[in-house]
């Protein structure tokens, strides 16, 4: 019996391996090239109509899309699209759902499940470490685009998959929350990617960093200000390079779910300046429509977002008048924007309470307002949880200066597991 399960596992690996390949060697669009690239224009005398055998076959993309969702083991999605499809193409990709579905087992602890986020990230170190105020700042708080992507690659290289806490843990009829099994094959590990402050600040402007998310074709990509002045459209921080990555990889996001994006609303969010209390931007009411259709997309591709307070507070030592008044802006001014959400990441890593259970008025008013999954930070150990009645709290691991450069003198710390961090660390980092 154990080499028959050892056959079948190695069938499964090589059908999700075979899908993979075809949606991204295919005619899907999903290679994507650096960043800053513009398409190539077609030969001269060439014309751009599509032909009569250039007209697209609507079972092609039904086959095409059922094998991503096989790709990322969402067997229900993928037998659903098949559902009204009879074809041996069809079944072919049926077959190789069942191949694939006979190898899937629950993940054995959802509390083991790690969390790690980051901050916007330094694409122009010559700018971030400049010797500027801030540039200390940077270099303890920020990782840098080479240090994103080397986390990515390592992440994968290691059977990393991307999840969200909502596959982690769901409330029951009953309004207890409850852990959710995730359905992997061996070899795989379900990981939660966040991003801090998505919001694009006025203060990091001119210092190396994107300035806004924006929606070109149909794909979110960054806008990117250099140190000549120049605009440019591409893949700067952390949502445009996993987007690309996935579209690589698309086995490194299970049933397609990305990260979560962390959103404070003094500033705007997400590049633009959407607040009365900012002062007003004189193109307020475009930026607010920009902001939304920017947010749709995100929320179409795997992207979720979470409350980080209104104004960045410390929610544990705010007194409660000052707290109800934050998530109140919260709910007025961001939610219409980004969409009603019930995850909560804490600023600073300041949570309501200590490792004791959840209780209290500020709980309650949270409760209230529908926020179900709460955030703080631990970098001391790789994983923790607390399953409460109605709530799931987890730890995240920060991955910066701070915790690349202490990870290292300490061999490799709780960043081990995910990448070995003398590799990650970018050596255009401050010395000392």
């Amino acid at each position: 019996m154990a080499a028959l399960h050892c056959v079948a596992r190695k069938r499964s690996s090589v059908v999700v391996v075979a899908v993979v390949l075809l949606l991204t060697a295919g005619g899907c669009g999903l290679i994507g090239g650096s960043s800053g690239e513009e398409p190539s224009s077609p030969p001269a005398g060439t014309s751009e109509e599509p032909s009569a055998h250039d007209e697209v076959d609507p079972e092609q993309v039904t086959l095409e899309e059922a094998r991503r969702h096989l790709a990322q083991y969402n067997v229900v999605a993928a037998t659903e699209l098949l559902a009204p499809l009879r074809s041996p193409e069809a079944d072919t990709v049926r077959s190789e759902i069942a191949a694939v579905e006979a190898t899937l087992r629950p993940w054995p602890d959802n509390a083991t499940i790690p969390h790690i986020f980051f901050h916007s990230l330094i694409v122009d170190t010559a700018l971030a470490f400049d010797g500027d105020e801030d540039s200390a700042g940077y270099d303890l708080y920020m990782a840098t685009q080479a240090e994103f992507e080397r986390t990515l690659e390592s992440l994968y290289e290691r059977g990393y998959i991307l999840v969200s806490p909502h596959d982690i843990a769901a409330k029951d009829d009953a309004g207890r929350m409850q852990y959710r099994p995730i359905m992997l094959p061996e070899g795989k590990h379900p990981i939660v990617l966040s991003q801090d402050d998505a919001n694009y600040y006025d203060y990091m402007s001119g210092d190396g960093f994107a300035t806004r998310l924006v929606l070109r074709d149909g794909r979110v990509v960054n806008e990117y200000i250099d140190a000549e002045g120049a605009v440019h459209e591409g893949d700067y921080d952390i949502v445009p390079i996993v987007d690309r990555f996935v579209e690589q990889h698309p086995d490194f996001a299970y049933h397609g779910h990305k990260g979560v994006l962390a959103v404070t609303g003094y500033e705007g969010v997400l590049g633009y300046r959407t607040s009365p209390f900012d002062p007003p931007s004189p193109t307020f009411a475009e930026d607010q429509e920009q902001a939304k259709e920017v947010a749709a997309a995100l929320r179409d591709t795997g992207w979720e977002f979470a409350s980080h307070s209104w104004g960045h507070i410390d929610l544990g030592t705010a007194d409660f008048a000052r707290f109800q008044r934050d998530a109140q802006r919260w709910r007025d001014e961001v939610e219409p924007l980004v969409g009603p959400t019930d995850l909560l990441i804490y600023p600073f890593g300041a949570d309501i309470a200590g490792p004791e259970p959840y209780g209290g008025p500020k709980y309650d008013l949270f409760r209230e307002l529908g926020f179900s999954y709460f955030f703080g930070v631990d970098g001391s150990t790789n994983a923790w949880h607390q399953l409460g009645g109605d709530y799931l709290r987890q730890a995240r691991i920060n991955i910066d200066g701070i915790r690349l450069r202490g990870a290292i003198e300490s061999g490799g710390g709780v960043l081990a597991p995910f990448f070995d961090p003398q590799s990650v660390i970018d050596t255009a980092r401050p010395v000392g």
